[in-house]
């Protein structure tokens, strides 16, 4: 009998977790390794290789059997003595299976074959084709041994050279030579360029959140067609420069920050407000929109009250922006008795997921299994936050929610009385500025400008080690720190008497740092092209995906750093690529190679997220109020969510002003993918569903912006009908309609308005019929 492979069964399962702990590791440099086959091959192929075959077919084995290595992808495909053990894409010519199923005088194991589910599940891999995400080299880590490319991200960022292309008159830009390179070395060729229509709109929904006005089409177009790209970069300058534009991407940042305006419910049906939330919120517009480079809006973020202020206005802005540390879902005080822990842990997690890309938090309980953090590092990072004191009022005064804390109290914002004959829904104190009789300073006057945020407490010191993430059985302390495996080579100590706020601030923003910028450039190329050079936005480890395009992410990085950290410096140099100004449709062919277009041969179809569909509804019926909204519906209500009723009230500003709460979302927002708002979220889900037509043909709030776009319809254009189909079109798809559209609308609001009997309610019809057109509700 003949055996391909020999078996010696692992002690014990201690010993098998860990052998797959120490060899775990994610895909290749080569993105061809989808996520969904890297988990496949993590979950189903990885852990049976590690139990039944490496003992013998490693090349740490003391006899190698058959010579044939099983630890490496290259190993595999070699093949041993009785030749090549997998041939993708045939299972049943494959050697390893028919060794598993014992046929032909093969046998693995020898002794016992595998379960029959576990011999289908190398099947169906290697009709997949086999991917197998390991490479070649490894290195031990922090406990855990990795493979060439799994620390990618760990590795410092260098300006790397442009590459050669076969077609150099295409690239406008550095990006172009990235992609352009990419795309010829598949055999690829980018589509034709967007039209000036079509690039228009993408610019100011990317940009702004907006539709570009009839008016702003049709001065783009002209300026495009006589100067060409000249063009697109003043567009881009104008967009650039709208406070909108902080508006748009602020709530984008909000999302990270899990910015709400509610603790969220508990589980025991208490969700208090949080009635300062708000001022954060206008801090992110306003430092958005300003240019904040990048590293000072971090800083400010996460140590600014230790900043020092050349003015009452600045130091309000400082304190404000440490709501970013406060913002957190607090959980039952009654329910969890690691509660200030628990707010450590959102803290670290913001930093980890939120700024850095890696899954800090998860070395609460254990040493992280797959990144290089382990447990000390946890403790290290959490030592900063048990020395800050984090502040977000009174809940409510509720006794089983999170405990009243103090607040910012500022010096130059203008108080704010509640509005005369004002009713609180639920009375806890006379306004939400009252401070309870608990806390020992005296309260408030009514009206008085508070904020959400830290500060240091009085005595920083070191966290002990939560033995399995219990506070009540502590072990050693940690000195306060940061994760070793992010090497920035700066010496940075934190002092005795402070809580090391600072220091992380400056850890984070050294320019040696291999996360900060790689994280923040690859969410800004998300958010323009709808997938971002590293599918998983928050997750840069050893579990997350590849980039595809790893010297276009390092290109983007360094270039931010040495552009001063300008958000929107980067995004212009982002927006007058060609890889932007594509157009979306391309041929059968080159959609069929790439049908997910990872390899950028043309724009990618986007849907609009919440706040752009609602805001370019009421952009195009005329509704919109532009200004800025200052404060809150809740703002003079420190109240239980759950017993106030219905605290969300019509608004025509901009999506972002609207009143977030958890568990009670704006219910203009709530059918189209809203975050919880709990978790940092740097990208959001974006489904198609049967609700979402549900909505368009039944909300109020899409009734109502269809009568008000069918009245301003009709008092333009007067009395004739095809006019008016055609005004229709150009404001809200921003184009005219086709002879044959204008018919259809036609006898469509003809037979609408015989049946109702009202012309206006006729033409409403068309007009929600054009709001909710697949046309509007997408970015080409």
């Amino acid at each position: 009998m003949r055996v391909l492979f020999s078996l010696t069964v692992m002690n014990t399962r201690l010993a098998i977790l860990t052998a797959l702990i120490a060899l775990v590791a994610a895909a290749h440099s080569d993105p061809t390794v989808t996520t969904n086959q890297r988990v496949f091959f993590e979950n189903k192929i990885r852990p049976v290789l590690v139990e039944h075959c490496l003992e013998c077919h490693s090349a740490d084995a003391k006899k190698v059997g058959g010579k044939l290595l099983l630890d490496s992808r290259e190993g595999l495909r070699r093949g041993g003595e009785s030749g090549a053990a997998v041939i993708p894409g045939r299972p049943d010519d494959s050697l390893l299976i028919q060794s598993l199923r014992w046929e032909n005088d093969l046998e693995m194991p020898p002794k016992k074959p595998l379960p029959p589910n576990v011999v289908a599940d190398f099947a169906r891999w290697i009709e997949m084709g086999a991917p197998d995400p390991r490479a070649g080299g490894s290195k031990a880590v922090a406990g855990h041994t990795y493979e060439e490319g799994d620390l990618w991200a760990l590795e410092p960022a260098a300006s790397p050279a442009l590459p050669d292309v076969a077609d150099p008159e295409w690239p406008l830009s550095p990006i172009d030579h990235f992609v352009l390179a990419r795309l010829e070395k598949r055999g690829q060729r980018p589509t034709r360029d967007a039209s000036p229509e079509r690039l228009s709109r993408r610019m100011f929904y990317d940009l702004v959140g907006l539709p570009p006005t009839m008016n702003e089409m049709e001065a783009f177009v002209a300026d495009y067609k006589a100067n060409g790209r000249a063009a697109v970069a003043r567009l881009a300058d104008d967009l650039l420069a709208s406070p909108a534009f902080g508006e748009r991407w602020g709530r984008r940042w909000l999302d990270v920050a899990r910015y709400a305006e509610s603790n969220g419910n508990d589980g025991l049906s208490r969700n208090p407000t949080f009635p300062h939330a708000w001022r954060y919120r206008d801090y992110v517009i306003a430092a958005l929109n300003e240019d904040t480079p990048y590293d000072r809006f971090l800083t400010e973020q996460i140590a600014g009250d230790l900043l020092p202020a050349e003015s009452p206005e600045q130091r309000d802005r400082h304190l404000i922006a440490t709501g970013f540390l406060a913002m957190t879902a607090k959980p039952a005080k009654a329910m969890n008795n690691n509660f200030a822990m628990d707010v450590v842990a959102d803290q670290i997690d913001i930093v980890g997921s939120g700024v850095m890309g890696l899954g800090v938090a998860c070395a609460r309980c254990h040493d992280h299994k797959f990144d290089p953090i382990p447990t000390r590092d946890y403790y290290a990072m959490a030592g900063i936050f048990t020395s800050t004191e984090t502040m977000w009022g009174v809940a409510a005064n509720e006794k089983l929610t999170a405990p009243p804390t103090d607040l910012h109290v500022l010096k130059a914002a203008a108080a704010a009385k509640p509005p005369e004959g004002w009713k609180e829904t639920v009375l806890v104190l006379e306004s939400n500025t009252g401070k309870p009789k608990p806390l020992p300073k005296p309260r408030w006057p009514v009206g008085t400008p508070l904020a959400m945020g830290v500060r240091d407490v009085k005595k920083p010191a070191d966290a002990k080690i939560n033995l399995k993430g219990d506070a009540k059985k502590l072990g050693e302390a940690v000195p306060r720190g940061f994760v070793a495996a992010c090497d920035c080579r700066a010496d940075i100590k934190i002092p005795a008497g402070q809580s090391g706020r600072l220091q992380l601030a400056e850890w984070l923003t050294s320019p040696s740092h291999p996360l900060t910028a790689r994280v923040i450039a690859n969410r800004v190329w998300m958010h323009l092209f709808g997938r971002g050079i590293v599918g998983t936005p928050n997750d840069f480890g050893v579990y997350g995906d590849r980039p595809t395009h790893p010297e276009l992410l390092d290109h983007l990085a360094t270039q931010f750093v040495a552009n001063g950290w300008s958000l929107k410096r980067l995004i212009r140099s982002i927006v007058l690529s060609r890889t932007y100004q594509l157009d979306s449709n391309a041929d059968p062919g080159s959609i069929e190679t790439d049908p997910e277009n990872i390899w950028l041969a043309r724009h990618s179809r986007r849907r609009l997220d919440a706040e752009a569909l609602r805001d370019g509804m009421l952009r195009v019926s005329g509704s919109l109020d532009p200004g800025v909204m200052r404060g809150s519906i809740v703002r003079h209500r420190d109240i239980l969510v759950n017993l106030a009723g219905n605290l969300h009230q019509p608004s025509n500003h901009r999506s972002v002003y609207l009143c977030y709460l958890r568990s009670s979302p704006p219910p203009e927002l709530a059918a189209f993918d809203l975050p919880d708002f709990i978790t940092p979220v740097a990208k959001r889900e974006s489904s198609v569903r049967p609700g979402h037509a549900l909505y368009l043909f039944n909300n109020p709030f899409v009734v109502e912006q269809a009568k008000q776009f069918a009245r301003r319809t009709l008092a333009e254009a007067g009395p004739e009908p095809p006019p008016r189909v055609q005004l229709a079109y150009r404001r809200a798809l921003n184009r005219p309609p086709s002879a044959k559209e204008i018919a259809q609308a036609t006898a469509l609001v003809t037979a609408t308005q015989k049946e109702l009997g009202s012309e206006e309610k006729a033409w409403a019809s068309l007009c929600q019929a054009l709001l909710a057109a697949n046309e509007f509700r997408y970015i080409d």
